[in-house]
């Protein structure tokens, strides 16, 4: 049996982004009709889509359609999320992980729908503050924890590839709410994350 992909894309808006990615590959000196170019518009196009899907899901629908109520109040870590975005200024790629935590006020939802959320805000073009408070808010107004905390680490190509070119930095975001703006709350966080438990 042969193999099949199957994706669904907006057929119009395929169409539209392949015309101007085109034009770009001819507006820079590029051949868009060459073999090895020739199917990159349609590519590029169902690329961006997929890079940007996240403009069209609810973090907090994703949230609610899996919260559960639990009487514990005790802090709860998802870490070592994977996060591939695109930087709002020069649409390059920015990748990293992100650690988030909240202590239950009588709520809990599925741990796959915390990493779900990361991308909801992930997959739009962004800056990395902004998606670091994006997903913070995102868990207060959903699920209205005693505390939530997110941090952030990511290596931004915008930096790498051009510009300053620094291929080694890392840049560090972290938001807190609640508990987590205690001391004592953001010390135990910041020392689970920081640890390997395995």
């Amino acid at each position: 049996m042969a193999y099949k992909k199957t994706e669904q894309y907006d057929e119009q808006t395929t169409a539209f982004l392949m015309s101007k990615y085109k034009d770009i590959l001819g507006k820079l000196g590029e051949d868009p009709h060459r073999e090895g170019l020739d199917k990159t518009p349609e590519r590029v196009a169902k690329a961006m889509q997929f890079l940007m899907q996240g403009y069209e899901l609810d973090a907090n629908a994703i949230l609610d359609s899996a919260k559960f109520h639990e009487p514990m109040s005790e802090m709860i870590i998802v870490k070592d999320i994977e996060i591939y975005s695109l930087c709002e200024h020069h649409m390059l790629p920015f990748f990293g992980k992100a650690h988030i935590a909240y202590i239950p006020n009588g709520w809990i939802t599925g741990l796959s729908k915390i990493a779900r959320v990361v991308d909801v805000f992930a997959r739009r073009l962004q800056v990395q503050e902004r998606l670091t408070t994006q997903i913070l808010h995102a868990i207060r107004d959903s699920l209205h924890p005693l505390g939530a905390a997110v941090v952030i680490e990511a290596s931004h190509l915008c930096m790498m590839m051009r510009g300053v070119q620094k291929q080694n930095s890392v840049t560090t975001t972290s938001a807190f709410y609640g508990e987590f703006q205690k001391n004592e709350t953001r010390t135990e966080f910041i020392k689970l994350i920081s640890s390997d438990l395995n």
